[in-house]
C-alpha cells in the first residue's frame, strides 16, 4: 500500500449512505478548575467551568460518517427524558438522520459523564465517571420499532454497521435479522463488537479491541505471532466473509481476512496523546467507507490508524475530516 493509494482512498469516502445501528450514548463533560485538596477525601475540589454535550456510543461512529462526507441513519433506543431531546439535537446538529431513534420510556437514556480537572495543562484530566444506563433488552414495542426501520432503510444503504456496548439493543435476534437482511441486499456488513462476539457470525468484517479478543478467546495474546493466530482464530469461528480486525492502541492493528492472509498494520508514530476515547468509533466507520469506496481490508485497516492517530491528539470523540486525514497520511508517512 501506498500513501497515494490511501489519499486517493480519502477522496472517496464521501456520498455514501450507511445504516448505524447501536446504542446510543449521550457524553457528557462536567469541566472544573482544581482549586485545592477536599478535607472530606484525598480528592480534588473543582469550582465548575463548563459542560459539554457531544455524541457517544453508536452515534460517535454516526458523527465520523458524517464528518467525511458521508450520510449516517441513526437507530438506536433512548429514554422519554431531557437527556433524550439533548442527544436529538446535537445529532440533528451535526447532520445525521434521527428518523431512527425510538423512545423506550422504560429505560433512561444513557450518559456518560466525566468530570474533568483543569489543572494548567493544554487539555483538562478525567478524574471520574458516571454511567446512567441500563443493560436489559429494549422494551417489546421499541424492539418491533426498531426492526420495522432497519427493514425499511437497508435497501437505501450502502452498508450497515452495528456498534455494539452491550447495552441491551443488539439482541441476538436482533443482529441474526438484520445479517439477514444485509445478506439479500447484498450491502456491507460490519461490526465494532463487544461481548459476545458470536452474535457476529456471517459478517463481512468485525472489530474488536486487544482484551475482547482476549475475553473471547479465553487466552493471553502478545506479540504479533500471537495476534496473527487470534486474528485468525476469531475470522474462523465466526465464519466471516472478509476478515477479522484486532485494534492494538499503539502496536495498530492486525487484519485476519477470510482467505487465510493476516496483515499487521502499524500505527503512525504520534506525538502529544492525550485522550483515546472514540478511536475505535473512528475506526470502524472509516473502515466501512474504505471498503465501500473500493480500497482493500489492508488499505482500509491502515487508513483507519491514521484517523484514530487524528483523534486520539485531542479530548473527546474527536471527528476528523477528509482534510485532516489527508495531512495526517503526509505528516506520518
Amino acid at each position: 500500500m501506498s500513501i497515494d493509494t490511501l489519499n486517493t482512498l480519502v477522496t472517496n469516502l464521501s456520498k455514501r449512505r450507511v445504516l448505524v445501528i447501536g446504542d446510543a450514548v449521550l457524553d457528557e463533560y462536567l469541566i472544573g478548575k482544581t482549586t485545592r485538596l477536599s478535607r472530606e477525601a484525598p480528592i480534588p475540589v473543582l469550582e465548575f467551568e463548563s459542560r459539554e454535550l457531544i455524541p457517544g456510543g453508536a452515534t460517535n461512529p454516526a458523527a465520523n460518517i458524517v464528518s467525511l462526507g458521508s450520510t449516517a441513519v441513526q437507530v438506536g433506543v433512548v429514554g422519554a427524558d431531557a437527556q433524550a431531546t439533548s442527544l436529538r439535537q446535537i445529532l440533528q446538529g451535526r447532520g445525521i438522520e434521527i428518523g431512527g431513534l425510538v423512545t423506550d420510556s422504560t429505560r433512561p437514556t444513557t450518559v456518560k459523564t466525566r468530570i474533568m480537572a483543569q489543572m494548567g495543562l493544554r487539555f483538562p484530566q478525567q478524574v471520574a465517571r458516571i454511567d446512567t444506563l441500563s443493560r436489559e433488552p429494549v422494551g417489546d414495542s421499541a424492539a418491533r420499532r426498531i426492526r420495522e426501520i432497519i427493514r425499511d432503510e437497508i435497501p437505501q444503504a450502502d452498508a450497515v454497521l452495528l456498534s455494539d456496548y452491550h447495552l441491551g439493543l443488539l439482541t441476538p435476534s436482533l443482529v441474526k435479522a438484520v445479517r439477514q437482511q444485509a445478506r439479500q441486499a447484498g450491502i456491507l456488513l460490519t461490526a465494532d463488537a463487544q461481548g459476545s462476539l458470536y452474535k457476529y457470525q456471517g459478517f463481512a468484517l468485525v472489530k474488536c479491541n486487544a482484551d475482547e479478543a482476549r475475553a473471547f478467546l479465553q487466552r493471553d495474546i502478545r506479540g504479533d505471532d500471537a495476534f496473527a493466530n487470534a486474528a485468525r482464530a476469531l475470522c474462523d469461528n465466526l465464519k466471516l466473509t472478509g476478515g477479522m480486525v484486532i485494534t492494538r492502541g499503539a502496536d495498530g492493528a492486525t487484519l485476519a481476512t477470510h482467505d487465510g492472509d493476516v496483515v499487521h498494520c502499524p500505527a503512525p508514530s504520534v506525538t502529544d496523546v492525550y485522550d483515546t476515547v472514540g478511536a475505535g468509533d473512528t475506526a470502524i466507520a472509516v473502515i466501512t467507507l474504505a471498503v465501500i469506496a473500493g480500497g482493500t481490508l489492508a488499505d482500509a485497516v491502515t487508513l483507519a490508524n491514521y484517523a484514530s492517530g487524528v483523534v486520539i491528539r485531542h479530548v473527546g470523540n474527536y471527528t476528523p475530516t477528509p482534510d485532516e486525514l489527508s495531512q495526517a497520511l503526509e505528516a506520518w508517512r
